[in-house]
């Protein structure tokens, strides 16, 4: 799950503090990270739903080449839950592990660990150190439905979503927490952890101009 990182309208909270070019600077990096840990993933495929034109946005021309082998379909839905499980109906059955673009340290064996771990539930969620959740793995795409009615965005996010898949009667396991990139703090410790990704060359050249 991703959108274009347009200047203004990507990473608004890093934004306040680097700047709306920087800030869709470094959403742009964090995407091409991700999506070359999902390369290098022997056994994966990439699915990408987006929000958006690539052409519009930060380092287009180069996430468009990213992406040139994976399958692309524009998100559909009112509100990013409703995206979320729609995104989950195209990508069809089968083991499926759904990330966003906020966590640039991803690896594959983090990848890799989130499928051992799903292997005695329906559904695995990986927390994030904010309250929300970074990965959500399944086999069948009706496990996603009741994201629908889950808050996004919040400090309760990671709770309620285990709690409305629970409800919904499906096994819920628990794969590794990371930390999403927010903030300038969130920006510095991620980059201090994966120091070799264009994530963190992107904010380590911002540093060096403050």
């Amino acid at each position: 799950m991703a959108k274009v990182p347009v200047p203004g309208r990507a990473k608004t909270r890093l934004a306040a503090a680097t700047g709306d070019e920087v800030a869709a600077d470094l959403a742009a990096a964090a995407l091409l990270d991700t999506i070359a840990a999902v390369d290098a993933a022997p056994g994966f495929t990439g699915h990408l739903a987006l929000e958006g034109d690539l052409a519009g946005g930060a380092r287009g021309a180069q996430l468009a080449a990213a992406v040139s082998g994976w399958t692309v379909t524009p998100q559909r839905g009112a509100t990013f839950a409703e995206r979320l499980v729609a995104a989950h109906e195209d990508a069809g059955h089968g083991t499926v592990l759904q990330i966003g673009m906020d966590t640039p340290q991803l690896t594959p064996d983090l990848l890799h660990g989130a499928v051992a771990d799903l292997a005695a539930f329906d559904a695995c969620l990986g927390p994030a150190d904010d309250g929300g959740w970074w990965l959500l793995a399944r086999r069948d795409p009706a496990v996603s439905v009741p994201l629908a009615g889950v808050a996004m965005s919040t400090p309760t996010t990671y709770d309620d979503t285990r709690s409305a898949l629970r409800a919904a009667g499906h096994r819920v396991g628990v794969t590794a927490a990371l930390r999403d990139v927010d903030t300038v703090a969130d920006a510095a410790e991620v980059a201090r952890l994966a120091p070799h990704t264009q994530f963190a060359a992107s904010f380590r050249e911002w540093e060096g101009r403050e």
